[in-house]
């Protein structure tokens, strides 16, 4: 009982009947806020803060995770339905609202296609370039996803839903949240919180197994320098992986076209005012829109379930074994490279999605062990070719997968 409903009853009881402004009152609370929160309303809205907390007090992610998590506070603020039709929150429901026209953006699959234009413009592939075969290491770590593809189905999942939770052992936010709109849509609020929460976590997450799957030795080992890139690579390089990757996955059209568009308007050099547009005023709106709405999907009565919990138990291992796949494949190359060409395995971590944050973590790793090395730039190499991998592995499922 509502705390509205214990109230009206107490009244009732004690003078047996009321007068207008009594149930003026009544009727306010048992409309207000205070008369319609529910227990798993708070637990978001805790939720919702402590993910604003982490951004601010700890910078992970702040980008997201600020607009996710004050959408996790609008999305789950107790209301009539009856009385407010037009702010109704339950996104998922339905009924027409604001806040779903918002929604719109993220069910339909159009919200990250544009955030892929918006990396592509603000992405330089030269590291990968330079050293092609770094390319291997990022498509190591998108074992993650399989592997969490098989533990999901072991779990009781179905294989669409299964498809689409695996995509977050990418970590990569906006092709989880793409694969899930076309596939699961009613799981897609935990695994776009699965899949932010775990990439704003790469700082906590990936060190303790960079260190324990590489020697201190390996972890002192200095990369030799990436050679220079012409600019015809750079302007070749969107044409030609975009033909590649297409055939490949033909499901992936979508995100990657939008990838090396963005990155073809960057290198062309005669539309740097569309690639500034692209990585600047529309990708943080975009960014806005997207991170507010997924906030706004995870109302409690959809949220708080079992199946969120495997998903989130799900999304840290498969994050884990991602991490740890990179790594394991970065030590396996170097049995069969010599000299100054052998890799410093930390940086198959980077194999990973979560741009440029893995790189940056295998940076500092790098530089408590040897203040002199400096592995960012070789990090990018994986960390960018993570991006195309979990692209491509999301394009295979959605063609091989019936939806």
């Amino acid at each position: 009982m509502t705390l509205a409903a214990r109230l009206l009853t107490a009244l009732t009881a004690s003078s047996g009947e009321f007068n207008l402004s009594n149930v003026n009152f009544v009727s306010y609370l048992q409309n207000s806020g205070f008369g319609q929160i529910q227990p798993g309303n708070a637990v978001m809205i805790i939720m919702g803060i402590v993910m604003i907390y982490l951004a601010i007090k700890k910078d992970y992610e702040p980008l997201l995770l600020i607009p996710i998590g004050f959408g996790i506070i609008a999305g789950n603020m107790p209301y009539n339905p009856d009385l407010m039709p037009i702010g109704y929150t339950d996104v998922l429901g339905t009924q027409q609202s604001v806040f779903k026209l918002f929604y719109f953006g993220v069910s339909s699959g159009l919200f990250p296609p544009l955030i892929f234009l918006g990396i592509g413009a603000m992405t330089d592939f030269s590291a990968l370039l330079s050293n092609p075969k770094l390319l291997l290491l990022g498509a190591a770590a998108q074992i993650g996803i399989f592997i969490t593809l098989l533990g999901s189905l072991l779990l009781g999942f179905n294989l669409q839903e299964a498809a689409a939770i695996g995509i977050i052992g990418g970590a990569d936010g906006p092709t989880a949240i793409f694969v899930a709109s076309q596939m699961a849509p009613h799981l897609l609020g935990a695994i776009a919180i699965a899949a932010y929460s775990y990439m704003g976590l790469v700082p906590v997450i990936q060190p303790p197994i960079m260190r324990l799957l590489t020697t201190e030795e390996e972890r002192k080992r200095k990369m030799k320098p990436t050679r220079k890139v012409s600019t015809t690579e750079k302007i070749l390089f969107p044409i030609i992986a975009f033909f590649i990757t297409a055939f490949i996955a033909p499901g992936a059209i979508t995100l990657l076209g939008m990838l090396f568009f963005g990155n073809l308007l960057k290198e062309s050099g005669v539309t740097r005012r569309l690639a500034d547009s692209a990585q600047g005023s529309l990708n943080n709106i975009v960014v806005i829109l997207l991170g507010f709405s997924v906030g706004t999907s995870t109302q409690a009565k959809y949220f708080l379930t079992t199946d969120s919990i495997k998903i989130f138990v799900l999304g840290a291992l498969s994050f884990a074994i991602a991490t740890a796949g990179g790594l394991l494949f970065a030590k396996f190359m170097n049995l069969f490279l010599k000299g100054d060409n052998k890799l410093n395995p930390l940086v198959g971590a980077a194999g990973v999605s979560a741009v440029p944050d893995s790189a940056r973590v295998v940076e500092v790793e790098g530089r408590k062990y040897d203040k002199s090395n400096h592995l960012l730039m070789h990090a990018m190499a994986p960390n960018i070719a993570g991006v195309i991998g979990s692209a491509i592995a999301a394009g295979v499922l959605l063609s091989m997968v019936p939806h």
